[in-house]
Order: C-alpha cells, then structure tokens, then sequence
C-alpha cells in the first residue's frame, strides 16, 4: 500500500498527516513548533520529525512514496530529519501558504488568506507563489493577526486603565497597575501576547466597546491585505481567526459576502500537503482525492 505524508509546520505547532494514495488517513501526529525562523533549525527539524513519527506508528516508512512539507522559512534541514526515520521518498518543500490553499480548495490556482499568529495574503499559481502581501513579521506588519489583536490589546489598556476591557488584559497578564503592564509588555512574552486574542474575541462578542474597535481594524486589515492582490480564482481563508468560531473571521466573511465573494474554509493544512503528495500516486481525480483527504462533498 503506497503512503504519503503531509506536514504542515508553523509557528505554533507541526502536524503530520499520513495518507493512502487512495485517500484515506491512517495516521496523524503533532508536536511543537516547526517553522525555522521562529523556533530555529534543529528545534524545528526536531519538531517535523516526532509529528511525522508519531503519524507513521504502525506503518512502514518504507511505503511512504511521497512527502510534501508545508513550511514558512528554509527548510534545508527537514529531508535529513525525515530520512533519520526511514523515509526514503522524494521530499518536496512548498511555501505554508501552498498547503492552507490546498486544505481549502483541489484548484491549481486562487488567493489564501491567512491570519493566525501572524497574517498573509497569497496569490497561487499553479500551486505556487506568485505574489504576497504582508506576512512581515510582528514589528513590520501581520496586521489583523493573533499577535497584532494581543499587542493592540496591551496598547489599549495602558491607555484606558481604568475600563473592564483593562481589567481583563491585567488580569491575563498578571499585573497590578498600569506600569506593571508596560514592564511585563517590554519583556515581550509573545505566547501570553497572542494568548490575548481569543480574550479579545470573546469580550468583543460581549460588546465591550474597546475589543469590537480593535477586532473592526483588524477585518479592516485583513480585507485591505487580500484587496492588495487584485486575484482572479476560488478565495481560501486559513488560520485559527478565519477558520475558528470568531468575531474577526464573521467581519472578514461579511464584507467579501457583500461583494458577492463566497470564499472556501481551509479545513486540515497538513491533509492539504499530503494531496499536493498524493495527486501523482492517486487513480483518484484530484477534486474526488481532495473530497477524501479533506473530509467534504
């Protein structure tokens, strides 16, 4: 039975899914962070390795006939990472964005937006990257994202400290006053940071005024990011605010809706990457492969 694998790497966590050709998953494994840039080469290579050992339990490397990495940043680490477990297959690097696109949609070509940790539009061309926006980075850019919400959060409470929108941010932070807020953000605790955006979320769909303002700028962003690729083709929206139950991803769905746009949800990243692998291998056509591995109609 021919294998494959799937491997989405981010900067939260790295997922492996492993597949048939046919399109069935037996088999899925998680770790920590994958991506290079964020958790550092052999850290991450590390990371991609148990997801992917955890995925093959009960499997023989050997089978595995193609593998196809989902990774923002070098990836020139991971093929001797993969090949430590047994896996002698082609190993094929593509761009994160790639494989959200694919997790959402079995077309060649289109735009993904993402907004997760951090936030990026793509323009895809048969399955490559032709075009971004954004994606630069917390001090550059990643508008609208989880770690923009949680600095623009932090922001807004020093600056209305006396606010139940304040107390809630102090309250995850841990600090008794609003000079206390400003040393804690100096020390730049990025998990507790963009910890804070799902307490933004939800205390937006409280109605609390400071966290529906901050969560309409970051749709504003997000749409203003897509916009700047003037892309033709199916629209894919990705990462944990766009795909997940949250104020931002009803405010981004909202606007495109208006213009008529009826854009497609990424369901599985890493089942996305073990398509893109399978697609050669399968006797499938590539939309009834993409219906199997991602679980819809």
């Amino acid at each position: 039975m021919a294998l494959v694998v799937g491997v989405d790497a981010g900067g939260t966590a790295s997922r492996a899914v492993v597949a048939t050709s046919a399109g069935t998953i037996v088999g899925r494994g998680q770790a920590g962070p994958g991506n290079p840039l964020t958790a550092g080469p052999d850290q991450a290579a590390a990371a991609v390795a148990t997801a992917v050992r955890t995925a093959l339990q009960g499997h023989d490397p050997a089978a595995v006939r193609a593998a196809t990495l989902g990774i923002a940043g070098p990836a020139a680490m991971f093929a001797p990472a993969l090949s430590a477990l047994g896996i002698t297959a082609p190993i094929t690097v593509v761009g994160d964005v790639v494989t959200a696109f694919a997790a959402g949609s079995s077309a060649a070509s289109g735009t993904v937006l993402i907004a997760g940790t951090g936030a990026i539009a793509a323009t895809i061309s048969d399955h490559t990257v032709v075009r971004t926006s954004d994606g630069l980075g917390w001090l550059l850019g990643d508008e609208g994202s989880g770690r923009w919400l949680g600095l623009h959060a932090v922001r807004t409470a020093v600056r209305a400290w006396d606010t139940p929108f304040a107390a809630r941010v102090a309250a995850h932070a841990g600090v008794p006053t609003a000079d206390a807020m400003v040393y804690w953000a100096q020390a730049l605790p990025w998990d507790s940071i963009g910890a804070l955006a799902p307490l933004v979320c939800a205390a937006a769909r409280a109605g609390d005024p400071h966290a529906t303002t901050l969560v309409a700028a970051a749709v504003g962003r997000l749409v203003r990011t897509l916009d700047d690729l003037h892309a033709d083709g199916p629209v894919v929206l990705a990462g944990g605010l766009l795909t997940g139950d949250t104020p931002v991803r009803d405010g981004v769905l909202s606007t495109l809706h208006a213009r008529g746009c009826r854009p497609r949800t990424a369901r599985d990243p890493a089942a996305g990457a073990a398509w893109l692998a399978a697609r050669p291998l399968s006797d499938l056509s590539p939309a009834a492969l993409h219906a199997a591995l991602s679980g819809t109609p």
